[in-house]
């Protein structure tokens, strides 16, 4: 005696329209279509790559001066998104002691501190690279 091995697989199986049987036409036949369901597609997927990006350095400026009561130390420069034309006001951590943060990419920094934007320090240009602190006592 053979043995005879099977297998298993789903099926799906959808009805199909009704077919009228010609010897009989009082009578409808239901025929059933059945096939074998094919087995599902499996996506592995891609590694990325990750574009580098230039590394951020974080730029620190303090200055030690007391501008008086009232006032505001600004800064002006080149580099790190400073400007000659226009200051940006530095952070007061206290009646004598500025701060100026920037996130920047490599490159030189030159820059100069203002009272109220307006009055320059006394001296030449300060110049820094990015990531660098830079403390200072300006004069006015």
């Amino acid at each position: 005696m053979k043995s005879i091995k099977t297998t298993k697989t789903k099926t799906t199986c959808k009805a199909v329209a009704p077919k009228k049987v010609a010897s009989k036409p009082a009578k409808v036949a239901v025929v059933t279509a059945c096939a074998p369901k094919a087995p599902a597609k499996v996506k592995t997927a891609t590694p990325v790559k990750a574009k580098k990006e230039p590394e951020s350095k974080l730029t620190r400026i303090v200055a030690h001066v007391d501008v008086g009561w009232g006032r505001m130390l600004y800064i002006r420069g080149e580099g790190a998104g400073l400007s000659w034309e226009q200051g940006i006001p530095m952070i007061c951590e206290n009646d004598t002691e500025w701060h100026w943060l920037a996130e920047t990419d490599n490159g030189p920094i030159s820059f100069k501190f203002l009272i109220d934007d307006k009055i320059w320090s006394l001296g030449e240009n300060i110049s820094i690279n990015a990531g660098d602190v830079h403390i200072s006592e300006p004069r006015f």
